[in-house]
């Protein structure tokens, strides 16, 4: 059974360790901690050097480490496998006593050199046991001990330094202190007598002031005897003017009464004038003949001169939806509305500009057709495309952009069911679902290109 690891990592102070067949077991000493530490990096840093079938079966893995992580890991492991395992020790001591060169001579002889490092003596020896290695390993940790004693002593003898150096300080500091308070002291004395001397004054002045507020009281009496007459004046005034305002009130009364009869005798001649006027308008009827209709003249001349939605063309010659010709006849109608569908006119008409500046050259046409035609004018825009900072727009155009969540499409058919029926409205756009749309409604459409014809004509 092989030893148990020790739970610190450190070798056991007690492990038996075989020396030879038949001797007594030996018992292994207490290692100083930094020799321990330096026992185990020199094993780890010779354990891949072994071949696999040397190589202890609890350390196989330990020797796959990184040579970073190897004394840090596997420490434990190694230190149990060094105490109980001589032959292990002695594959390691070789190939470490060789790495180190004359040093590992010396160790192996017995001598420990003047100016090698006690620790790594040490090490050595523990790692090679040559006669007289406990001594060695004892005498490093008294070295250790005492150079961990001189470290500690020299600790101690810089913090009574650095302790000295602040009380030198501190002291230096409240002597500063103490100076500063004893000018603060002399500046707060002097500012206390400024002080007094300013209160003498002020109480002087108080004093004065105290005898000008009773002469303002005294004045403040007579003053109030004075407005006391006053406003019993202005009372005796105010009830005069209110008795003249109600005779006032009264005399307005009889005149707004006479003015109502004025006003009833006059409403009475004028209802019996429009009388008059319907009985004759009634009896013109009668005698007309004229039956009751729900046509509109604006019906009859779109008969003669356009495209009726829903029915053939009657006019003797049959105009194509984008002949400018053919706006021309339908704008000529009586209260005409030309509606336009803003980007499908300028897209086809002028797409080389910017959005921007079709619009500009849009509007302005339209603004020209508008003052020679007298028609109602209105131009829709999709809203995705709005900017603020438009121009304004000219007389007698109607600029529009459909709101979020609505395109320019559905804002001109809202625009056409809007009108009234038989009045003309003109709907410009090449959208063939816009011109079916709004050919139900009674609106007459026409392609882009007539617009865009018309406009170059201007």
């Amino acid at each position: 059974m092989s030893e148990p690891e020790p739970r610190d990592g450190r070798l056991p102070e007690e492990a038996v360790t075989p020396s030879s067949a038949g001797s007594e077991p030996e018992i292994e000493p207490l290692l100083p901690e930094p020799v321990r530490l330096r026992v185990v990096a020199l094993a780890a840093s010779a354990l891949p050097g072994l071949p696999f079938d040397e190589q202890p079966v609890p350390l196989r893995r330990v020797a796959k480490f990184a040579p970073n992580r190897r004394a840090r890991l596997g420490g434990a492991a190694i230190a149990a496998q060094l105490a109980g395992d001589s032959l292990f020790r002695q594959r390691i001591s070789s190939r470490v006593i060789a790495e180190v060169g004359d040093l590992g001579a010396a160790v192996v002889e017995g001598i420990c050199p003047a100016a090698a490092d006690p620790v790594e003596v040490a090490a050595l020896a523990y790692l090679a046991r040559p006669a007289g290695w406990r001594d060695l390993v004892e005498s490093a940790g008294e070295a250790v001990r005492a150079e961990a004693d001189s470290a500690a002593i020299a600790s101690l003898v810089r913090d009574a330094e650095q302790r000295t150096a602040r009380a030198e300080h501190d002291r230096a500091v409240a002597r500063s202190e103490a100076d500063k308070l004893r000018d603060e002291l002399s500046r707060v004395s002097a500012e206390l007598g400024q002080l007094r001397e300013e209160l003498r004054v002020q109480a002087r002045q108080l004093r004065e002031s105290q005898a000008r507020e009773r002469k303002a009281t005294e004045m403040l009496a007579t003053e109030k005897g004075r407005a006391a007459r006053a406003t019993a004046d202005h009372d005796a005034e105010l009830r005069r003017l209110r008795a003249r305002l109600a005779e006032a009130e009264t005399a307005a009364g009889s005149a707004r009464q006479t003015a109502k009869e004025a006003r009833s005798v006059d409403d009475a001649r004028l209802w019996l004038l429009l009388e008059t006027i319907g009985q004759a308008a009634v009896g013109l009827r009668r005698e007309l003949a004229l039956e009751p209709t729900d046509r509109r003249p604006a019906d009859y001349v779109a008969e003669a001169h356009g495209d009726q939605p829903g029915a053939a063309a009657s006019t003797p010659r049959a105009l194509d939806a984008d002949d400018p010709a053919r706006l021309d006849q339908l704008l000529a109608l009586p209260r005409a509305h030309l509606v336009v569908d803003g980007y499908n006119v300028t897209k086809r008409g002028f797409p080389e500009m910017s959005l921007e500046q079709q619009r500009k050259r849009l509007i302005t046409g339209l603004g020209g057709i508008a003052a020679q035609t007298g028609d109602e004018v209105t131009v829709v825009f999709d809203g995705a495309e709005r900017v603020h900072g438009l121009p304004p727009a000219p007389r007698g155009v109607r600029v529009l952009f459909s709101r979020k969540g609505e395109t320019a499409d559905e804002l001109i058919r809202r625009l056409v069911r809007a009108e009234p029926s038989g009045r003309p409205v003109v709907v410009v756009s090449s959208d063939r679902e816009v011109a079916d749309g709004v050919r139900r409604h009674g609106a007459y459409p026409l392609g882009a290109d007539s617009l865009v014809r018309r406009l170059s004509r201007n």
